[in-house]
């Protein structure tokens, strides 16, 4: 049975001291207080919803746990001053068990106070009128409501009656922790630092301020020795729903003596150093090597694999291509400039995989979130690679001529065979190749952001070589070598037609760019493809006229006006600014009817149902997503099971930032899209179907 308690403003009108009316209900009083019994403008107070709860009730904290609501508090001033409260201040709640909820709030007499900083001339006495809603619970649960208002005459603040309350309200508050705080991916929080002994701490919990980060029913076993206390947290449906796990740590002495502390846990490492069980003495032992470190052969194998299933994806069509030409080239070459060509773009592709490893590596330690694919999440990057395509694509048509399509990035300066050349050709195929993780690559990547650094460079590596080594092998065997076409005549027609697949991944990336920013980034970026063609024509033309010994001064001033029609397009760059509006708009709506936008708030009320979930991690530059919608996802077969089944399909749009996916992807051990995952009724874990799909392997996911 629910019941409201409502008093109109006009019931809690006389002042007591420092404290309003009381509005009295079977189960609570609730009165509104202040630390003073005079104000003065400018000089800040406190103002407080004090609830004074009959044996057997209790109300709730800020993040009432599994079943409540967080009380709320608004105080307007008016009269001699005016002004309004701030947030309520939350002392440290209790642990309210009720079978198998867990609940945080407080019992007996409650105060929650609000700072109040009132301004104007001070001459007449301040009206406080304050809105406050509460819940009481007990066998049954009952929303309150009340309407206070109170009067201070202007004057000396002095401390009042009733000041003590907020004395002890305020040594109940949390206070900021001294240590070190980080939070794993499979939920072990770990402190380190001077203090934290078996002899100082007896037992601890955690408490967050986000509903549903963890199972907060569920036991948190302690690990403790001098300098590192761990909690293992069960995590729930919104335990990365922000960058840092936020929360309340309780500690406890062997005294029984209690301290609130409050931390902001960063992302940290899957594993801890093993340390002694809470009360045990602390002793010294040496480390083991990481768990990482253990399956470090098992992880360069799947890289390694991955980045050899990488030169059959999608993503690397374009690449490949102009690695096709490139193999005919070789055939009639020496086999040391083979070599030489090969190891070049061998070097190109490592080295380009090392840099992405160290820029995330970098990322994860400073505490942000960042995923395989990232680059592709920057509506500048995306621009800039379109351009470059289109500038390959333009000399593969013959508009200017640099060797290869990317040794005209060189210019001049592209020597030794074009050397150079094949180091870029490598460097772009693993930027355009990353957004596509491969079946075994993601497993890899996401243990590798967990490894030690330099086992995760180790792995980034390994996928390098995966996707070298094809070429590797047929520039160094030369009984392979033998099998390749001879150069000819009809190398031009071929070189040619490999345009045109660039250009229409240039229109995908026009696409995926649109998705991101809008018409407006749309414009920018013609704008700079004409910039890219004239430059290109403008090069054209000076090769042109120095072919035929034309005059000197007008081969400097093509060349100065293509370099200044790049740089222009350069500029232009950083002022392209992803947005999700777009993102969210296009992918979301091109789902089949009745998509709903990622949400774990959303996801973890559906499962709370019992309703079925199929979640669909995507980005619009991920071409193996978007077949695998087209080829699986959106046919007939499994469209008629979603809706035979009533599930709900939820699709989360990574084309740009989100750090919320970014966690949810990190939660399941994965570091980037394409990633699926089905929850039927029941389960709590969720089934996890490959990267590569088919419409029988989701239809056979659906039955279980």
């Amino acid at each position: 049975m629910l019941v409201v308690l409502s008093l109109a403003p006009g019931a809690a009108t006389h002042a007591l001291a420092a404290e309003s009316a009381a509005q009295t209900s079977e189960r609570d009083v609730a009165t509104l207080v202040t630390d003073t019994d005079h104000y003065r403008p400018g000089t800040k107070l406190h103002v407080g919803l004090r609830l004074r709860l009959k044996p057997g009730w209790h109300t709730y904290w800020i993040n009432p746990g599994d079943a409540g609501e967080a009380p709320t508090l608004s105080v307007q001033a008016s009269g001699g001053a005016s002004g309004a409260s701030g947030a309520i201040a939350w002392p440290a709640p209790e642990r309210l068990r009720d079978g198998p909820l867990m609940s945080y709030g407080y019992t007996g007499d409650v105060l929650l106070p609000a700072e109040l900083q009132p301004s104007g001339t001070g001459d007449a006495p301040m009206v406080l009128k304050a809105t406050a809603e509460w819940l009481v619970c007990a066998a049954v649960c009952v929303p309150e409501q009340g309407q206070f208002t109170l009067t201070l005459p202007a004057g000396d603040p002095a401390p009042s009656a009733e000041a003590p309350l907020f004395a002890h309200a305020a040594s109940a508050q949390p206070v900021a922790s001294p240590f070190a705080a980080t939070i794993a991916p499979d939920g072990l929080l770990s402190l380190t630092g001077a203090g934290l002994t078996p002899a100082a701490v007896r037992e601890a919990w955690f408490m967050p301020l986000t509903t549903g980060a963890i199972d907060q029913d569920a036991d948190q076993p302690l690990k403790i020795a001098d300098g590192t206390l761990t909690l293992a947290l069960k995590p729930g449906d919104a335990f990365h729903a922000a960058p840092t796990l936020d929360g309340v740590l309780m500690l406890k002495d062997p005294a029984g003596e209690t301290r609130a502390l409050s931390i902001a846990a960063r992302p940290g490492p899957a594993t801890a150093a093993p340390v002694a069980p809470a009360g045990a003495p602390a002793v010294a032992m040496p480390l083991p090597a990481p768990e990482g470190a253990a399956g470090g052969p098992r992880m360069l194998l799947l890289a390694f694999a991955g980045g050899l299933i990488l030169n059959l994806m999608p993503c690397v069509f374009p690449v490949l291509m102009m690695k096709a030409m490139a193999l005919t080239r070789l055939a009639g070459a020496q086999t040391m400039a083979r070599l030489a060509g090969a190891g070049a773009y061998a070097a190109g592709v490592v080295g380009a995989f090392m840099a992405l490893g160290g820029i995330m590596l970098t990322l994860r330690a400073a505490g942000a979130v960042a995923g395989w694919g990232f680059q592709f999440q920057s509506a500048a990057f995306v621009a800039a690679v379109c351009w470059l395509l289109f500038a390959v694509a333009l000399n593969l048509l013959g508009v200017f001529g640099m060797g290869n399509g990317i040794a005209a990035l060189g210019g001049a300066g592209v020597t030794r065979g074009g050397y150079l050349g094949d180091a870029m050709t490598g460097v772009l195929a693993v930027l355009v190749a990353t957004p596509c993780t491969a079946p075994f690559m993601g497993a890899a990547i996401a243990g590798a952001l967990t490894a030690p650094a330099w086992l995760a460079m180790a792995v980034f590596i390994a996928m390098g070589a995966g996707l070298a080594a094809p070429y590797l092998v047929l520039a160094g065997v030369p009984a392979l070598a033998r099998h390749l076409p001879r150069p000819g005549a009809w190398m031009d027609i071929l070189r040619q037609g490999l345009a045109f697949p660039i250009l229409a991944t240039c229109v995908w990336l026009m696409w995926v760019l649109a998705l991101q920013a809008g018409a407006t980034a749309i414009a920018v970026l013609g704008a700079g493809l004409v910039l890219v063609g004239l430059a290109a024509w403008l090069t054209g033309l000076a090769q042109g006229m120095a072919m035929r010994d034309g005059p000197a001064r007008q081969i400097r001033l093509c060349r100065a006006l293509a370099l200044a029609a790049l740089a222009v397009a350069m500029a232009m760059l950083p002022g392209l600014r992803a947005g999700r509006a777009g993102a969210d708009a296009g992918l979301v709506a091109s789902g089949p009817a009745g998509t709903e936008a990622f949400s774990p708030t959303r996801l973890a009320a559906l499962r709370a149902e019992g309703r079925p979930v199929f979640v669909d991690m995507t980005a619009a530059w991920c071409i193996s997503c978007l077949v695998n919608e087209r080829v699986a996802l959106s046919s007939a077969p499994v469209q008629a099971a979603f809706r035979d089944r009533h599930v709900v399909y939820m699709k989360g749009d990574w084309t740009n930032r989100d750090a919320t996916i970014s966690a949810f992807l990190e939660a399941h051990g994965r570091a980037g899209v394409p990633f699926y995952v089905y929850y039927a009724p029941g389960d709590a874990q969720g089934h996890v179907l490959p990267q590569i799909l088919t419409s029988g392997l989701v239809l056979d996911a659906l039955k279980g």
